[in-house]
């Protein structure tokens, strides 16, 4: 084959990969951090207002008292949960950009055992010296793809999200209130506190077990574990905080 028909195959399979690439829809689940944050709000909104609740109506506390409670808290913790997220995920940021400015010195500073490390890496992989040679020389004419590689195999750093603080600040906070206000939800309707904690009980539960449920799917692991587990540990809080308030009474 000569050389002039070489570049003609070379060429015509571009197209080829470029189209496999598009008909190929991956299947892996890609919000994992969106997901981390509403697991987060969503169980402790249930525990959290579910155990203050059950707490006060073991003291015989009014379902007005209660709920009032309730809300104080919710509101506290959304605030709280919230900014908790925010700072977590800007210290990430931070974290990753003092990363990149100490890889973009080094590969400045110390090129040579830069491409060592990366050689070594791709040798972890088995790859042969004679293989990823034009691999470190082409990283070393692109600075920037560089330091990417760099930063995600050999620190294990992903690029965060520009918004990303924000984003988790948002979504623990709103997760939370809507988790918070399903176990405060009978005392607005029931002015007895012993048959509004009934009643919380009976729901906070089975929406721990709803949430169990799906925060297994979509994690991946068992489903009805996960389920049963985020009801345990829900009733489990909230029978001591009872409990302590009975005793506390005594």
């Amino acid at each position: 084959m000569s050389p002039g028909e070489d570049n003609i195959t070379r060429i015509s399979i571009e197209p080829e990969k470029q189209s496999l690439l598009e008909h190929h829809a991956e299947k892996h689940f890609t919000a994992g951090e969106i997901v981390r944050d509403i697991i987060i709000g969503v169980s402790d909104g249930l525990t959290v207002p579910f155990a203050l609740a059950a707490g006060l109506s073991g003291a015989n506390a009014s379902s007005s008292i209660i709920l009032t409670a309730g809300i104080a808290e919710v509101a506290a913790g959304a605030i709280s949960m919230g900014l908790g997220g925010y700072l977590a995920a800007k210290s990430e940021a931070d974290h990753y950009a003092r990363e990149v400015k100490r890889e973009q010195e080094e590969i400045k500073t110390i090129p040579e055992t830069e491409a060592a490390e990366v050689a070594e890496m791709l040798s972890d992989y088995g790859v042969e010296p004679r293989e990823y040679s034009p691999v470190v020389n082409a990283l070393r004419k692109n600075p920037q793809a560089w330091v990417d590689f760099m930063m995600r195999f050999e620190l294990g750093l992903e690029k965060p999200e520009p918004k990303r603080a924000l984003q988790s600040a948002f979504t623990i906070a709103i997760a939370y209130v809507l988790g918070g206000f399903i176990p405060l939800f009978p005392y607005i309707f029931i002015p007895q506190a012993v048959d509004a904690v009934v009643a919380s009980v009976v729901i906070t539960l089975l929406s721990l077990f709803i949430f169990g449920y799906g925060k297994g799917h979509f994690t991946g692991s068992r489903p009805f574990k996960s389920a049963f587990e985020t009801a345990f540990i829900g009733a489990v809080a909230s029978a001591a905080a009872f409990c302590l308030a009975k005793v506390v009474q005594l």
